[in-house]
């Protein structure tokens, strides 16, 4: 090897992308037909939303720069939703009502920004801890879906199956139930019950095809259409009251008199 020179190729690295100055936490809205957006096709909605609206997004550092989106806890495709939750960081700071306004306007109609704060610290997935549901059974007439509800209640647990990434799996869905009510309603002009149903969010995450499955297990409950999923709130799950809360309150709470200031 004497007399040979070998080259090694070094790869030039990247320049550090400044820290955001601000993060500000979105609650947004799938709603109509747009509740069949699935998650990966809303983050390339949003983005493309982001550069639009002409927000100042921070990127990552390395060879493959990102903006700086976390999205939370995202609904599942096909279930429309009232109360998804993301958050941005940003290079200079920003009103969040101004951003909400831009953000609305850059997305199609039934993706919808509802509220925009700025984060104050702590983990906003630590607040989301119990969603909030409404189910509506086309089809189902009510004291059959009561008796449903009953014999769910009535039981300790409840098993059933879904195919997860790591094959299928078993597990109870009960014990994350908090609260399960049946109520009278319409779809389409159409007598329908109505489930309203808190579940505490966990490891695997129970939702509600979960519980309809579970119905279905225990008590023979299938509604003759599809049944219309909307997530109504998700949040800090509230023990005397089995209510879910406002997982912005606390971003609120902190940040109004930096905002009122201004």
């Amino acid at each position: 090897m004497s007399g040979r020179h070998y080259r090694r190729d070094v790869r030039e690295q990247p320049a550090q992308q400044p820290p955001p100055v601000q993060k500000l936490r979105i609650r947004y809205a799938k709603r109509g037909r747009l509740r069949f957006t699935s998650h990966r096709d809303f983050g390339r909605a949003f983005e493309r939303a982001v550069s639009r609206a002409g927000i100042p997004i921070a990127y990552s550092s390395g060879f493959n720069p990102h903006p700086r989106i976390s999205y939370a806890n995202a609904s599942p495709t096909g279930a429309a939703s009232e109360a998804e939750y993301l958050e941005i960081g940003v290079l200079q700071e920003c009103d969040p009502d101004v951003v909400r306004r831009q953000l609305d306007e850059a997305l199609p109609d039934g993706l919808d920004v509802v509220d925009v704060v700025v984060a104050a610290p702590g983990a906003l997935a630590d607040r989301l801890e119990a969603g909030a549901w409404t189910v509506r059974l086309p089809q189902v007439p009510l004291p059959e879906a009561e008796s449903a509800v009953d014999q769910f209640l009535a039981r300790p647990s409840v098993e059933v199956e879904r195919m997860t990434k790591k094959g299928l799996r078993t597990f109870d869905c009960r014990a994350a139930v908090v609260s399960l009510a049946v109520r009278a309603g319409r779809v389409d002009d159409q007598e329908c019950a109505i489930l309203d149903l808190v579940v505490r969010h966990g490891t695997p995450a129970v939702r509600p095809d979960d519980i309809l499955a579970g119905l279905r297990e225990i008590a023979g409950l299938i509604a003759p259409g599809p049944p219309l999923q909307t997530r109504i709130a998700q949040g800090p799950l509230e023990a005397e009251t089995g209510h879910v809360g406002d997982p912005l309150g606390h971003d609120r709470d902190a940040t109004a008199p930096a905002q009122s200031d201004r």
